[in-house]
């Protein structure tokens, strides 16, 4: 059985190999690349990482659920949403997603799961500072900035400024 999250306009899946052309077009998308390398732009890259997702779905126990995001209506990929488990009741998450005005309810479900089913203490996410809308998404389901690196990657021909932020469990508890 596949696992799967419904929110009211989407659903959140494990990747199937039907979804390589999507996930292909979505990282050639302009948008999407830009605080993306190119190297993982690649179609090579991308027809890769489909298979990576499509393994890490089967492993047991499962610690990484990286999510195809599917628009209920068009029923069209129009994104991937990521949560790593990692030791000690912790774990990232991340999107990429090309439809605006979807990445909230999709990181808000996948948050959800992380607190309920996983019973996680602590989710954080890192982007580059630069990435005005991922910052913005983390903190409207309340995520507090906890570290601010200058200068910490290299692509794309020079040094990006990284952000980490957080939430715990009892700070996601208490407005859900």
């Amino acid at each position: 059985m596949h696992f799967f999250i419904e929110t009211p306009r989407l659903i959140l899946r494990d990747f199937m190999a039907d979804d390589l052309a999507a996930y292909t077009a979505l990282s050639q998308n302009e948008k999407y690349q830009r605080f993306y390398s190119e190297v993982d732009c690649s179609i090579s890259k991308t027809t890769q990482l489909v298979g990576i997702f499509i393994e890490q779905a089967a492993e047991t126990p499962r610690s990484k659920f990286q999510l195809a995001i599917i628009d209920k209506t068009s029923q069209q990929l129009i994104g991937t949403a990521g949560l790593r488990i990692e030791t000690d009741q912790q774990a990232s998450i991340g999107c990429g997603i090309a439809k605006a005005g979807h990445a909230a309810e999709a990181m808000c479900a996948l948050v959800a799961y992380g607190f309920k089913q996983q019973n996680l203490h602590r989710i954080y996410a890192e982007t580059i500072a630069n990435n005005k809308a991922a910052i913005a998404l983390c903190t409207q389901f309340g995520m507090r900035e906890e570290a601010r690196f200058l200068e910490h990657r290299y692509f794309k021909n020079k040094w990006w400024g990284t952000v980490i932020l957080a939430i715990l469990k009892s700070e996601w508890q208490t407005n859900h």
